[in-house]
């Protein structure tokens, strides 16, 4: 019976990982792991679509935007690299890369040519301009 209430007294945890190398559970230096898709935010004004997404860790000329009609894909290849000095003798580097994307569609056509997009802070803003409609002409019932 003592030997149940010591088992129970140390932890049922404690015993399960007692083997376990405690820096597995170290989290990434660099945070989270990157992302299974990139994360948007879409509004809409009569004369465009504001989309923010969160591309954090790309460089600006990884990033590529792909607008046909009404179908926008985004894409981007992340890479985070750690620096090394003469001085520091590394014990752990963590380093992720790889690429992302996201497509979706929009309820109108885009104007491709009068579109415009900035890359600030990790976060991608597309103006996406409607295309006008032409040759719309209402008839008179008579």
């Amino acid at each position: 019976m003592s030997n149940l209430t010591t088992f129970i007294n140390r932890g049922i945890i404690d015993e399960l990982f007692r083997d376990v190398n405690p820096g597995y559970f170290i989290k990434p230096l660099h945070g989270d792991p990157l992302p299974s898709q990139i994360k948007v935010d879409v509004k809409e004004n009569p004369n465009e679509f504001i989309v923010h997404a969160e591309i954090p860790g790309a460089e600006k000329e990884n990033i590529h935007v792909d607008i046909e009609n009404d179908v926008v894909n985004i894409r981007a290849h992340i890479s985070q690299l750690d620096s090394e000095t003469k001085e520091d003798k590394p014990l752990r580097s963590e380093r992720y890369y790889g690429e992302v994307s996201r497509g979706f569609q929009l309820s109108a056509a885009i104007d491709e040519p009068a579109s415009k997009a900035r890359y600030e802070n990790g976060v991608l803003t597309l103006n996406l301009v409607k295309k006008q409609k032409k040759g719309g002409h209402r008839i008179a019932i008579e």
